[in-house]
């Protein structure tokens, strides 16, 4: 049976390198972070300054030395680097950007040629190598292989590391930082974590049709050295011809360039429907558990509540956890929001 997802406060550590707590008594008045697919994500809370002692701790917390983690209850929500502390006369604002953001700070350190290698196998690859030479503390978690193989080429020194996952994750994987991990997974994975309803969503939702990323045909070039184009798709009997162009640098061979067009098709030829909650809170009743609500696992939602009825497996992009008004002898007000798209790779229409 699932605990409801109910109503708890927060609490912070701030940590140094070598793990010991630079801070952790102050009064968290803001708190803000989410977790994002395919990308970086913040976070955001602003600390009272209690005490003379208080002040002196906060007054320590420097840039990218230290690290700023979230709990919700007793589930650690959220890690990452402090990016930009800011001091005010009675508080301290700390925002931080997780091990993903990192990796927008780290570079290949040796040459990279990968010749039928799954994908997943590549980013793991880079990640290593991008925290070898100065290694926070991180783990890799690989759900299973993509399916997808390459032919890619990473010249050393060359390019961000977490650019060069942003574009794998554009032809066959997905990436997220949960804590001190991250994660890799097909781009197909979806295990569901949850079941949502009208009555989950009290204050009502919205169906939207995101026409702007649907793509019936996929062509996909690789290196100007290398000349290769891949392609994959093509007239739809529904929603007719629209064809997408892209340049993968990193793709060496005709195989993996025809191997990320088809890819990139099974994430863009899917039926455009989605349900927008991104400014919806959910029910403290809901039977889901905050903590698994992680970016590339899925929740089953069904909603009558529109003219537009769905009833659809969806996949989680975001998760935003705000707490705002806080004091000594209350807790203030969350707010859990998911983003959330559609699976799935056919354009069967209902």
């Amino acid at each position: 049976m699932t605990i409801p997802l109910g109503c708890k406060s927060h609490s912070y550590t701030i940590t140094d390198r070598e793990g010991r707590v630079i801070s952790s008594g102050g009064l968290l008045t803001e708190v803000e972070y989410n977790r994002v697919l395919n990308d970086s994500s913040s976070a955001s809370v602003t600390i009272g300054v209690s005490d003379a002692e208080c002040c002196n701790q906060l007054g320590g917390v420097r840039s990218w030395r230290h690290r700023l983690n979230i709990y919700r209850g007793v589930s650690l929500m959220w890690s990452g680097f402090v990016l930009n502390p800011r001091w005010d006369v009675e508080s301290m604002t700390v925002q931080a950007v997780d091990l993903v953001g990192l990796l927008d700070r780290r570079v290949p350190h040796q040459d990279f040629n990968f010749t039928g290698t799954d994908l997943t196998a590549i980013a793991q690859l880079l990640i290593e190598d991008a925290f070898f030479p100065d290694d926070p503390g991180h783990e890799i978690v690989v759900i299973g292989p993509s399916g997808v193989t390459g032919g890619r080429a990473y010249p050393q020194n060359i390019g961000q590391t977490a650019d060069h996952l942003r574009d794998l994750a554009d032809t066959g994987i997905d990436f997220t930082a949960v804590g001190n991990t991250i994660v890799i997974m097909p781009d197909d994975f979806c295990e569901v974590v949850g079941r949502l309803t009208d009555t989950d969503l009290p204050d009502g939702l919205s169906v939207t049709e995101d026409g702007s990323n649907l793509v019936t045909r996929q062509i996909v070039a690789g290196s100007d050295e290398s000349g290769v184009v891949g392609e994959a798709g093509g007239t739809n009997d529904y929603y007719g011809l629209l064809e997408l162009y892209s340049e993968q640098t990193s793709i060496t061979t005709t195989a993996a360039a025809q191997e990320a067009a088809v890819a990139k098709l099974a994430s863009s030829a899917i039926v455009p429907v989605h349900i927008d909650t991104q400014s919806l809170t959910l029910s403290p009743d809901a039977a889901i558990d905050a903590a698994s609500l992680v970016p590339g696992w899925c929740v089953d939602i069904t909603t009558t509540a529109t003219c537009r009825d769905v009833s659809q497996r969806l996949k989680i992009t975001g998760l935003q956890v705000t707490e705002s008004g806080g004091s000594d002898a209350t807790p203030g007000q969350e707010q859990i929001t998911l983003q959330v798209t559609a699976t799935g790779d056919t354009l069967a229409v209902t």
